[in-house]
């Protein structure tokens, strides 16, 4: 049974530097990006189709929530929320990859440490059972000693996979609360609604400013 689980050990490895490398908070959501972008669409100085285009180069997960939200530009801010749940429950999805992964590997292991824990207490007691064994406690011990290894191997695994796996579940709850905040922001700005108080304001300032 060692053999899966360090099977399993390099899997939880991959799996985890993988999450690492895809969750860093830079490349799915880029503040300076996203407030520049929210900036500049409220104060006019980019149009719809130009902001379109900085999203699609960027590609960030939350650029891609601010795309689908761009294409339903002047539309009612329920159509616009709509569009951003949408592309939202996909990104998200994205962001939770390999974590099933990582949580079958913390559940997985054990399991797999106790099998062959029972596998070789049944050998040992099966050497009692022979003449072999009799008067030799310590080839009794030796035995029980190695099969008890494979315990110990499965909750070195287990212990930290399921840590790692809390870790990134965290992260993840983290950043889509950060989105969130974000498509709101943008939601406010580019909704009918939204389009039609800031024209308000604009035109209010500028009856004072004359």
């Amino acid at each position: 049974m060692m053999y899966p689980i360090a099977l399993c050990s390099f899997g939880l490895t991959v799996f985890a530097f993988e999450r690492w490398i895809a969750l860093r908070k830079s490349r799915v959501v880029s503040k300076p990006f996203v407030n520049r972008i929210i900036e500049q669409l409220q104060q006019q100085l980019i149009d719809r189709d130009e902001a379109i285009e900085l999203c699609e180069k960027n590609g960030s997960p939350m650029a891609k929530i601010m795309l689908a939200a761009l294409r339903r530009y002047g539309r009612p801010a329920v159509e616009v929320e709509q569009a951003v749940l949408d592309t939202g429950e996909r990104e998200c999805n994205y962001l939770r990859r390999n974590m099933r992964a990582i949580l079958a590997v913390s559940n997985l292991t054990p399991l797999l440490g106790l099998l062959g824990t029972v596998l070789g207490m049944i050998q040992s007691f099966n050497d009692i059972s022979t003449s072999q064994a009799m008067g030799r406690p310590e080839m009794l011990a030796g035995g029980i000693s190695q099969a008890l290894l494979t315990t110990a191997a499965g909750l070195l695994v287990a212990i930290p996979a399921y840590a790692v796996y809390i870790y990134f579940v965290a992260r993840i709850d983290s950043i889509i609360v950060e989105m969130d905040t974000h498509a709101q922001r943008l939601v406010d700005v580019i909704s009918a609604e939204g389009l039609q108080e800031n024209e308000g304001t604009r035109t209010r300032r500028s009856r004072k400013a004359a």
